[in-house]
């Protein structure tokens, strides 16, 4: 079957996330395209993650560098099983968060069923099992194990809706769920779990350190590595808005928007209460408000270095970077 492609400059077809709409995007995938979907945490770009080519159209559609791994998303632990190798702190970890947003990297089984490129040239494979209902409609109609990074140009900010993916993408992504917007707002967590038994956080994210710490103990936590790409999000410079970024401000200049937290206003607010949690789910969706906005300078409010604040607090350094 050839692969559904979009006329040239033409936005890609959008499709709700009924039983039609999750059909027509299993077909995309199986005949080697990619499908925009919704996870609990931002919109994804899946493609089937067994094939070259198809793995290679997710690639060409972000502008993403080669080097760079994909997640793999599962419907449920057993298929994750058959692509990697868990001993009993990654086993634990699945068994405590899965379905949701964590991802455990982990060393991919010989034999896999996995294009090469998902893994970067890596002995690992990190592994998702998404809670969101769209993401695993999709997994459960393709039947296949889906590579599936964030649906936006690579570097750029993170989609938390359909519009997102399509003002992002355009016509380099085949189709697109509407499935509306998405609950975390911030990637997933990534653990890679050594087989020496020690652990590291590659990725802050909706799951902190302390919670995997109470899971698997903090013994053998260790530092997460600076000289190497291991997993998405790892990059010095990502999550940008295409302006300069100022953190910690608690007022902005003339010529910047402003982005508030808590008892700073600014013109737009992650969280007037500051809830870190309503943070976290709106922090991309107001860093496109900067993107669009007139001013060509963009300044965040401080965010508190706690809890998910950590996360936030990582995905503005590298928008900054």
């Amino acid at each position: 079957m050839p692969k559904p492609k979009p006329p040239v400059g033409h936005l890609p077809q959008v499709c709700t996330a009924d039983p039609a709409g999750i059909a027509r995007a299993a077909e995309v995938i199986l005949a080697g395209g990619t499908v925009a979907v919704p996870t609990e945490t931002v919109y994804g770009l899946a493609a089937r993650a067994d094939d070259d080519a198809a793995v290679a159209g997710i690639y060409r559609a972000k502008g993403r560098p080669d080097f760079n791994p994909l997640i793999v998303h599962v419907p449920d632990l057993a298929t994750a099983q058959e692509l990697a190798m868990f001993d009993p702190p990654a086993l634990a970890l699945a068994e405590a968060f899965w379905p949701g947003p964590l991802t455990l990297v982990l060393p991919r089984r010989v034999g896999a069923r996995l294009a090469a490129a998902v893994s970067a040239g890596l002995p690992t494979v990190a592994l998702r099992c998404p809670a969101h209902p769209t993401m695993q409609a999709l997994l459960q109609a393709a039947a296949l194990p889906l590579a599936a990074p964030s649906a936006n140009r690579s570097g750029g900010v993170s989609p938390t809706t359909a519009a997102h993916v399509v003002g992002s993408l355009g016509e380099r992504v085949d189709l697109v769920i509407d499935g509306g917007e998405t609950a975390r707002g911030i990637e997933s967590t990534i653990v890679a779990v050594r087989p020496d038994g020690g652990w590291q956080v590659l990725r802050p994210g909706p799951i902190t350190q302390a919670e995997v710490a109470a899971v698997i103990g903090e013994a053998n936590v260790l530092a997460a590595p600076v000289d190497r790409i291991e997993a998405p999000g790892q990059l010095s410079s990502h999550y940008a808005p295409g302006k300069p970024v100022r953190l910690d401000a608690g007022g902005a200049m003339p010529d910047e928007f402003h982005i508030g937290f808590g008892a700073i206003k600014g013109d737009v607010s992650l969280s007037a209460s500051g809830d870190l949690a309503e943070a976290a789910a709106r922090l991309y969706a107001c860093l496109h408000a900067g993107a669009a906005a007139e001013q060509p300078r963009i300044a965040v409010a401080p965010i508190p270095q706690t809890g998910i604040g950590v996360a936030i607090n990582d995905r503005l350094g590298r928008a900054a970077a």
